[in-house]
């Protein structure tokens, strides 16, 4: 289970670094059998660059920064907004601002990968606009939001459920913590004025549930004949017990997440990692690597409408109106069904753009490729519908399609893997940016798979743990959860001075690499 969080919480648990060669950038490092997931000890900033490049910019934030830079094509960080909080997820306003989801610095309960709890408006010239907590015992923002066009921002929450609650929901007592569970709901929050918000609309996966374990709980009822719910126990494997004393040790090691308990540990069951809006349809997509699916919902109703299974422009209430990746989980298929593995990032490809209405996704950990390791790949992925905008199924009761329409993949599949974040996104020229998030690497690939152009973040900020211990680089020195390809027309840069700064931040150095035995 949470194999992508498994594998990350390890090597951070048991130290365990990678090395690879310091000669080549990694566009020219095909063939090589030590793929360096963290990009530790390589050449950074622009490694590669061709002619006729759409203008533009990275938007990104350095690794264990308060910032966030954007950085033109030859590499130069053109500006800077500086924030107060660590930074998940940012996202460039029309108007030059930032709309951020930070990391706040004392919430309460939850505790795992993606924790954030405050949403933020930074201005250009770094005036903070808006700081809004979303963090108290009962919820938690984490992960990812989306801004809308009506300046409403969408944001992905945990919400505390007890142990009783889960049980008599139709859990089963083997898959639930002592504390509880940590269900994942989406609010949409209205700003007011300078630290307030309402809440506007909401849907919680709670009321979307169906289990087949036991007639006595609630939400029993066949899997099989409701795809448009979530079997309540799936992947709901609990990791190993630890003691207390352990724990204890990880916490004052900084190798367990802050709130992170013996009794909690494997509450955060759904993981859902990403989020995107579709104005258009009025649909929402979301992104759970656990469940290795994404999912699409209707926005159009009400609030009272998305807690049941009716109204809204599709009639189908808060129901999924589509889910893709793994079938298995509604009891379609088995195992050799399944598309997706760990994945981030799913966004709908904007209009006006080649392959509008599709859906990319950053399918982090696929399994055993020619050259015997997982790899990762780059879909894009056309979602079967009627004239009446209905998702469509196949005979065989699955989800389509059964295969996505474009994918990018490294020619020897060992030199693009990221076992966790990272993500992609569709440009006006049908080219693909993409974030392999551990390496901190950007590169651009045209249609054909070409990689353009190349550039790898070496920039880390200085933000230390609460007790005022330095934060260690190791292995994560350089990743990134998010980054965005901002065009050059952007609505949010006219007007704006665009030059490289003077002096550039200073780049991050990693301690000196380690001799290996007998040299």
């Amino acid at each position: 289970m949470k194999k992508f969080q498994s594998y990350l919480i390890a090597l951070i648990l048991t130290g365990i670094l990678v090395h690879c060669s310091d000669k080549k950038p990694l566009a020219e490092e095909q063939g090589k059998k030590d793929r360096n997931m963290f990009g530790l000890y390589i050449p950074r900033g622009l490694t590669k660059t061709t002619e006729g490049l759409a203008p533009g910019y990275v938007l990104f934030r350095p690794a264990n920064s308060a910032s966030t830079y954007l950085v033109n094509r030859e590499g130069k960080v053109v500006h800077e907004w500086k924030g107060n909080y660590e930074v998940n997820s940012f996202y460039l306003n029309d108007d030059g601002s930032l709309t951020l989801l930070s990391v706040d610095p004392d919430f309460p309960v939850f505790g795992g990968g993606g924790n954030a709890g405050r949403l933020q408006k930074i201005s250009w010239d770094g005036k903070m606009l808006w700081d809004f907590e979303y963090a108290t015992e009962e919820y938690l923002a984490h992960h990812d939001i989306a801004v809308m066009p009506n300046g409403n921002i969408l944001t992905i929450a945990w919400e505390a459920k007890s142990a009783d609650e889960a049980l008599q929901a139709g859990r089963k007592p083997e898959f639930t913590p002592k504390a509880g569970l940590w269900p994942d709901k989406i609010v949409e929050i209205k700003p007011q004025g300078k630290s307030r918000g309402i809440i506007v609309w909401e849907w919680h996966i709670w009321d979307h549930l169906i289990q087949d374990y036991d007639e006595t709980k609630d939400n029993y009822g066949d899997v099989a004949a409701h795809p448009e719910l979530l079997d309540f126990n799936k992947d709901g494997e609990i990791p190993p017990l630890i003691s207390h004393d352990s724990m204890a040790v990880l916490h004052k090691l900084k190798r367990a997440w802050r709130n992170q308990t013996v009794e909690n540990r494997g509450a955060d069951i759904h993981h859902l990692n990403a989020i995107n809006y579709n104005a258009e349809l009025d649909q929402i997509v979301f992104s759970s690597p656990n469940l290795d699916e994404i999912f699409i919902i209707d926005h159009s109703t009400t609030t009272a409408e998305a807690a049941s299974h009716g109204g809204g422009r599709m009639g189908r209430g808060g129901d999924f109106l589509y889910r893709w990746g793994n079938p298995k989980n509604y009891n379609h298929g088995d195992s050799t069904d399944r598309k997706l593995f760990g994945q981030h990032d799913v966004r709908w490809i904007e209009k006006g753009k080649p392959g509008e209405g599709h859906l990319t996704i950053f399918n982090n950990d696929v399994p055993m490729g020619p050259d015997s390791l997982d790899y990762s790949t780059v879909l894009e992925l056309k979602p079967p519908m009627d004239n009446n905008g209905n998702y469509l199924k196949g005979e065989d009761g699955k989800f389509g399609p059964e295969e996505p329409v474009w994918k990018y993949i490294a020619p020897d599949t060992l030199s693009f893997y990221g076992s966790f974040i990272s993500g992609a996104q569709r440009m006006q020229n049908g080219n693909t940016f993409i974030n392999e998030g551990p390496k901190g690497r950007f590169f651009e690939v045209t249609p054909d798979g070409e990689i353009v152009w190349e550039y790898l973040n070496p920039y880390r900020g200085n933000i230390h743990h609460s007790d005022g211990e330095p934060v260690s680089p190791m292995p994560l020195a350089y990743w990134q959860f998010r980054s965005n390809f901002i065009p050059a027309d952007h609505p949010g840069l006219q007007g704006k001075k665009l030059e490289p700064l003077d002096p550039q931040p200073e780049e991050f150095k990693l301690p000196p690499k380690p001799k290996k035995e007998g040299t």
